[in-house]
């Protein structure tokens, strides 16, 4: 141990039989000393590596190593899944990953855990590209690698808003508790795991440095098929993307899909109901289907709010509700908000068309408000254009989001909902439509400019045609004198 913590290197390999134990003699006496344990995972070699290994073992009298062998290979990333499932499962604080085939220098593997147990990263990434050791072109990368690992590191720094010299180096520790936030199971068997595991660490704020390492090339065999590899960097990169925009759901990253991502661009319905909100401080809001908070967010923190969800309390509920109540909004408000001081606002923001009993969640949040307050309700238009033009070819197009949504159990026109108003006692007070969000669909580079403008001239045909170009109503509702 270290500083009171265990310490585990992680050792994979695959047909390295002659340079796994060459890579074993150069750990330092010093590292050895402070590790607890040296794991060699043999993903199910063609050749002797594990029984030199093994051979290795005796004759060193390496305690603190031990072998394993995969008897069916597992490739590349999933050698390290089971492998980072070893330690953490004996209750280890830091694994530093370590290639068989000698590349990386064990010589500096406390340069790689120490940031770990000193408590300054979770994440400690190798960097042949910093300069400290003369760079990878000294080293001995080829010219084509180097240029390929700068783009695609480029790439992928600009795409995820990071700033690492190099994304592709093998050469890596992790902090177990890290590992333990990060959901691996998904993750690709492939090589481009590596890249998966830095974008997942990202994603969960887990705190990633780099450190100079130095590059060796030798005569190892390489296994990696540089272009199939750098068609998964790309492709898994924008999968990442895609899903946390709600665009599409990957299954690598299917955790951090939000399926109702916030729509914060002019005219929208949530940046309509933001800028009504925000525009009085010192209001009581309950937001209902309030789902993590992300929209409660952009709500001032001089108001006090409330939400209601039937998903269980998060970090992010924490910080951004005063009270959150999980309850299935199909039973109507829980009890709890009914006692409580009333509500200058209640939010039913796309919730009442997913609900089975609409009449009740529109009777409960009439009962909650203040005299003078009010209710927000948003609902999608079933008659805009774009559903009139599938039914006329014959279509209706379910969709996981949108007008079409197929967990919608209600369609709404803009005369129906003047109808469920009336049913419930309530006057309209004022409307609002969203344009279509054919913003939400453009590339990045056209959202800023042409796509301002187009969403800006659906907006003037929304208010124009309200029934033929809103994609969604937002009422701001009273109650009936």
């Amino acid at each position: 141990m270290k500083n009171n913590k265990k310490i585990g290197i992680l050792v994979v390999a695959y047909n390295a039989v002659n340079t796994l134990t060459k890579v074993l003699d150069r750990i330092p006496q010093t590292v050895y000393n402070e590790i607890d344990e040296i794991a060699v995972f043999d993903d199910s070699s063609k050749d002797n590596t594990y029984m030199i290994t093994l051979g290795y073992k005796q004759v060193r009298n390496a305690e603190k190593l031990h072998i394993y062998y995969n008897e069916k290979n597992l490739g590349y990333g999933g050698n390290q899944k089971k492998g980072f499932r070893y330690f953490i499962d004996k209750g280890f604080d830091a694994v530093v990953l370590l290639h068989g085939d000698g590349q990386y220098a064990p010589e500096i593997l406390n340069e790689m855990y120490n940031p770990i147990i000193e408590g300054r990263a979770d994440v400690v990434l190798g960097s042949r590209m910093m300069k400290e050791f003369g760079g990878a072109l000294k080293g001995g990368m080829p010219f084509y690698k180097f240029i390929g690992n700068k783009i695609l590191s480029g790439y992928q720094n600009f795409r995820l808003n990071m700033n690492l010299t190099e994304f592709h180096s093998g050469y890596r520790a992790y902090s177990t508790e890290g590992l333990k936030k990060t959901n691996l199971d998904n993750c690709s068997d492939d090589f481009h795991f590596d890249t998966q595991i830095i974008i997942k660490a990202n994603h969960n704020n887990l705190k990633i440095i780099e450190v100079p390492i130095p590059t060796y090339y030798g005569d190892e065999i390489c296994y990696v098929n540089g272009m199939k590899y750098a068609k998964n960097i790309y492709h898994t990169t924008n999968e990442y993307i895609n899903t946390v925009f709600g665009k599409s759901k990957s299954e690598v990253y299917s955790e951090f899909y939000v399926l109702y991502p916030l729509k914060l661009y002019p005219y929208s319905s949530h940046s309509t109901v933001i800028k009504k909100l925000n525009a009085k401080n010192n209001q009581r809001i309950l937001d209902t289907g309030c789902g993590d908070g992300l929209f409660a967010k952009h709500i001032s923190e001089e108001n006090h709010k409330s939400g209601v969800d039937f998903i269980p309390p998060s970090a992010n509920m924490s910080r951004n509700f005063k009270e959150y109540y999980q309850y299935d909004l199909n039973n109507g408000l829980p009890s709890e908000i009914k006692q409580k001081e009333k509500f200058d606002y209640v939010l039913l923001l796309d919730i009442v068309e997913h609900l089975l009993d609409q009449d009740k969640i529109l009777d409960e949040a009439a009962s909650v408000l203040k005299p003078d307050g009010r209710i927000i309700l948003s609902l999608p238009n079933i008659a805009n254009i774009y559903v009139r033009l599938n039914l006329l070819i014959g279509r209706f197009p379910y969709a996981d989001k949108g007008i079409l949504d197929r967990t919608h159990l209600h369609f709404y026109t803009l005369k129906i909902i003047k109808q469920l108003v009336k049913k419930h006692n309530l006057e309209i007070e004022r409307i609002n439509v969203s344009p279509i969000p054919i913003i939400e669909v453009l590339p990045g580079f056209l959202k800023n400019n042409l796509g301002k403008f187009m969403n800006w001239v659906l907006y003037v045909k929304a208010l124009i045609m309200k029934s033929l170009f809103g994609y969604q109503f937002i009422l701001t509702l009273k109650k009936s004198i």
